[in-house]
């Protein structure tokens, strides 16, 4: 049973450090959505699309991606990099 004051404390310290993680853009966007992706296809798309990788877009991610009405940090490319698979 003493182990779990540490473990609480452990955990609530995790997430104060965490919580310094976001920016004040990310943490208003977040907040104005209920979930951090809009869906398993934008997960996995910004999985793929990490910051310091090349972007790796698809016709079919623009449009999944207005119909789903995805939100974030946007991903440009010029028209000539949009795979076609």
């Amino acid at each position: 049973m003493r182990a779990y004051p540490a473990r609480l404390l452990l955990a609530g310290a995790a997430l104060f450090v965490m919580a310094g993680c976001a920016t004040s853009e990310e943490w208003s966007i977040w907040r104005q959505n209920n979930a951090h992706f809009a869906s398993l296809e934008h997960f996995k798309f910004s999985n793929r699309n990490r910051e310091g990788r090349e972007p790796r877009v698809t016709r079919e991610d623009i449009q999944i991606a207005r119909q789903q009405n995805w939100w974030g940090r946007p991903i440009t490319v010029a028209q000539e990099q949009i795979l076609e698979r």
